[in-house]
């Protein structure tokens, strides 16, 4: 990577940048598990982190737990953390419908996961459509669906149900054009281990998006929603935070979008080869995906924190 914007973060370097920040984000699967495997050394460098003085914060685009499922997973795995140091897709797409679309004490059409029921309602927001939605009748039926009047937005997120009759429905709300939309992110394909992986919730939503013929707004990374989110609870200043994430196109180009240092660990999903395909592009928008600096995993800032 020589002559790279994306430096190697290790000895005399990696202390600069560990002074130059106050406030540290960490995306999480990838960067400090797989899976439900616990990255080696990363409960020591968060604690540590924490020990030091600095502001750490986790951001998921992870639809299917909420804030309180999160914390508990990180304190089974060692990590010293705390609900509200923990941003999802699901609260944060909670918060979103709350004050930006103002539907506290409204009602929406939810394709996702018994978490983003839970945060819904947390905020005053309740839902109807989690759970299956099975097929019946025929076509003629399909487009005179019963809908629920009360229904002021259509709202996808991580959805096993996923179906056909869910999709209709979905469509049948958002003919009317004063129904919003709103998606919790655009990741494609979920990474597993091997080399497999499985449908992302942007798979979900482009369909939707596709039937609709409408663009949904998302709230995910690499929208800068959920880090303004955090920065006015937590007094968070864009020039001393650092973004740390596995993935170029939502870790990485959040970072970017909001102004932030940004570090990848190679123990996720994108490689030092993606990195280099991106930098000599010569395109400016992929050019945003290329991080300040990268690590193997994030144990090696350990050396900095145990000295």
């Amino acid at each position: 990577m020589s002559g790279s914007k994306c430096a190697r973060l290790q000895g005399d370097l990696l202390q600069q940048l560990l002074d130059s920040v106050d406030s540290i984000l960490f995306d999480c699967d990838g960067v400090i598990w797989r899976g439900d495997q616990v990255i080696p050394g990363a409960p020591q460098v968060i604690n540590l982190l924490k020990q030091h003085g600095k502001k750490v914060f986790f951001l998921t685009n992870n639809s299917t737990k909420t804030r309180r499922m999160y914390a508990d997973k990180m304190s089974t795995l060692g990590f010293d953390v705390t609900e509200q140091e923990v941003f999802g897709t699901a609260y944060g797409c909670a918060v979103f419908l709350q004050t930006a679309c103002r539907l506290q004490g409204q009602k929406v059409f939810l394709m996702g996961s018994q978490a983003m029921r839970q945060e819904l309602e947390a905020v005053g927001i309740q839902q109807t459509g989690v759970g299956p939605d099975h097929v019946s009748g025929g076509p003629g039926d399909w487009a005179n669906v019963p809908l629920d009047p009360e229904v002021k937005a259509v709202v996808v997120g991580f959805d096993q149900d996923f179906s056909y009759m869910k999709l209709n429905r979905a469509l049948q709300y958002l003919i009317q054009k004063d129904c919003l939309f709103v998606g919790t992110n655009r990741d494609t394909r979920l990474p597993l281990e091997g080399g497999r992986a499985v449908p992302g919730t942007g798979c979900l939503l482009q369909a939707v998006e596709t039937a609709a013929q409408r663009q949904a707004q998302t709230v995910g990374k690499p929208s800068p929603f959920m880090f303004d989110c955090l920065a006015s609870q937590f007094g968070v200043e864009r020039e001393r935070c650092l973004m740390v994430g596995d993935r170029l196109d939502t870790d990485i180009l959040l970072g970017s979008n909001c102004g932030l240092k940004t570090l990848l660990t190679l123990t996720g999903v994108s490689t030092l080869q993606d990195v280099a395909g991106h930098e000599e592009s010569g395109c400016a928008e992929r050019r945003r995906m290329v991080p300040d600096f990268y690590v193997e995993s994030i144990a090696d800032l350990l050396p900095a924190l145990q000295g």
